[in-house]
């Protein structure tokens, strides 16, 4: 078992620094079976619940439908997540994940029901121009994988191109909820890329330097942390 007995949890490591096997080269079948096996990780270890406690906030009076958009969408165990929320509280949504991996659309589609009515799409969403605007920004276990000046950038997009909110879900960086990942055999690119990912995740001091950079106001944000592990990031406009 992965010990973090001896790592420095105060500073966040780069990316750059610290890579992870899920940002190089890997087969399809493995990125599959590894999206399977953060899904188990997100139902276990609560994953969803920020992301929707979130969405019960949503602003009276929008019109439907919403379009809410998923980027890092992986394989999609989010917006499915998002689509049986909207259908038990009967609003109508337009869903959208967006991944660079081009193997995050083929395993989406192969796990999502086509009733769903997802849109998956392969590509940067900060270039992405979909046809209609985008009212909700959502993200989970993403922002990690991105440099300090990537996330700042991110924000900026967001602030500018969101009409209606976003949120950001990611990990929260100490000791106790990297040895708590390690308890359990996940799929074995998650058993070694989980303990890098809390390296490079976040304490309450890394977003309020990174919302000041990126200009966001402070008091229209919201960070709060989510047992056990996660550190989320969300605005509503």
């Amino acid at each position: 078992m992965w010990s973090s007995a001896k790592v420095d949890f105060r500073k966040r490591v780069s990316p750059r620094e610290l890579p992870e096997l899920m940002d190089g080269d890997c087969s399809y079948e493995d990125f599959r079976d590894c999206m399977r096996s953060l899904e188990t990780v997100n139902r276990w270890l609560l994953g969803y619940r920020p992301t929707l406690a979130w969405l019960k906030r949503l602003p009276n009076g929008l019109r439907d439908p919403l379009h809410i958009v998923d980027i890092g969408s992986g394989g999609g165990d989010f917006l499915r997540r998002i689509a049986g929320w909207a259908r038990r509280r009967r609003i109508a949504v337009q869903l959208t994940g967006i991944d660079l991996n081009p193997h995050a659309a083929r395993a989406a589609v192969e796990f999502t029901p086509k009733e769903c009515g997802i849109t998956w799409v392969t590509g940067d969403a900060m270039v992405y121009r979909p046809e209609k605007p985008m009212h909700i920004v959502v993200s989970s276990l993403m922002a990690h994988h991105l440099e300090d000046e990537e996330i700042i950038a991110l924000l900026r997009w967001m602030e500018t191109t969101v009409q209606v909110g976003w949120f950001i879900n990611d990990l929260e960086r100490s000791k106790w909820t990297s040895r708590m990942f390690g308890w359990v055999r996940w799929h074995w690119l998650v058993r070694h890329d989980g303990p890098i990912s809390f390296r490079r995740a976040f304490r309450k001091e890394d977003w309020a330097r990174l919302l000041a950079a990126a200009g966001v106001p402070h008091e229209a944000v919201t960070v709060e942390q989510w047992r056990p592990g996660r550190l989320c990031v969300g605005r509503w406009k």
